[in-house]
């Protein structure tokens, strides 16, 4: 007898027994409404015939006794997504938890379903998906789980969520740069899919208009350094046209923008004030060092697991929306405008 007969069916063998995907047999197994008749015997049948039983970690889902929960995540390579990964596994173990997480290189509905049908055949209790885009979070809603489910990264969806005030965090950065002087503030967001970078445009621009101030023309970059960089080189050529303050949607742009302006002969921030995002570790010891939002990933992981047990729990959720606040934390990237640009047409 070879090994292949001698190990256990697996959830593949029976959905190519069957003629179906993984995916639909745990829908099976899960007695998901949105399955065929026809299709749900097939998959029965070759259950049968194969002997396949789910694995105990599975089975003990019913009595919500796996003290395992699942994270979704993408893009775990940038800083946000990082931190908010490890603050969550982090808050998981103080409470007696295991995480199990899936990282995904996007978070469609095909792939997020991939996803939480694996989680669900590992028996996790509920799942935290973090989310920052909003194509991420209008594919969550359209899926189906047997578990309670949080979004961390984006707000205002109609899933139970915790997030940082991004509005909040651009109000502060660019409220700052205009009690120092400046007349206005141009903006580098970030790309144009992602919530947190919409949520920080908009802060920004709110925060002008409020001050009577035409917002000047955004720029949009895509988190890297290297976005930076090339957005610093464009903004680099309105110096002495009424450019003196910048407010970057988060600190690895802030990084490259640093550089292009230096190599431009710009200084910073004597001719050009900085403001970032995120308060990555290296801020602080970027030329110059660099002010910019502080946002508490160990908070929002803190939160979000615990509004995800509340939700295991069956209670009902003191706040189903959370937002936290973010903190400005002021270092030398940021000064007083000159006089000698104030007034200057944009």
């Amino acid at each position: 007898m070879t090994h292949a007969q001698l190990r256990p069916p697996t959830m593949a063998d029976v959905a190519r027994l069957a003629g179906v995907s993984h995916q639909t047999v745990s829908r099976v197994l899960g007695d998901h409404p949105n399955v065929r008749d026809e299709t749900r015997a097939r998959v029965l049948r070759a259950i049968e015939e194969m002997g396949y039983r789910r694995n105990s970690s599975a089975r003990a889902l019913a009595t919500r006794r796996t003290r395992t929960l699942g994270v979704v995540a993408s893009d775990t390579t940038l800083y946000g997504p990082a931190s908010t990964l490890f603050a969550l596994e982090e808050a998981a173990r103080v409470e007696g938890y295991l995480v199990s997480t899936v990282s995904l290189r996007e978070l469609t509905v095909e792939k997020l379903s991939e996803a939480l049908d694996h989680l669900s055949e590992g028996g996790v209790e509920g799942v935290v998906a973090i989310a920052p885009q909003r194509s991420a979070v209008d594919a969550l809603a359209e899926l189906r789980y047997p578990f309670p489910v949080v979004v961390v990264g984006s707000g205002g969806v109609d899933i139970p969520s915790v997030s940082v005030d991004q509005h909040l965090g651009a109000r502060l950065a660019t409220g700052h740069l205009l009690a120092a002087g400046h007349r206005r503030v141009w903006h580098l967001a970030g790309p144009e899919d992602w919530q947190e970078a919409a949520d920080r445009a908009e802060g920004w621009r709110a925060t002008l208009e409020a001050a009577g101030i035409e917002p000047p023309m955004l720029l949009r970059g895509d988190w890297s350094p290297l976005s930076g960089y090339r957005a610093g080189q464009e903004l680099a050529g309105w110096v002495g046209r009424g450019l003196t303050a910048v407010f970057v949607a988060n600190d690895q742009m802030a990084l490259g923008v640093l550089r292009a302006l230096r190599e431009a002969g710009v200084r910073t921030p004597q001719d050009v004030a900085v403001v970032g995002f995120d308060d990555v570790p290296e801020s602080e010891f970027f030329a110059p060092p660099l002010t910019t939002v502080r946002q508490d990933f160990a908070t929002v992981g803190k939160r979000g697991i615990a509004l995800l047990l509340e939700l295991i729990e069956g209670r009902p959720p003191t706040t189903p929306r959370i937002a936290i606040e973010p903190q400005l934390v002021v270092r030398a990237s940021t000064f007083p405008s000159t006089p000698q640009a104030d007034g200057v047409p944009l």
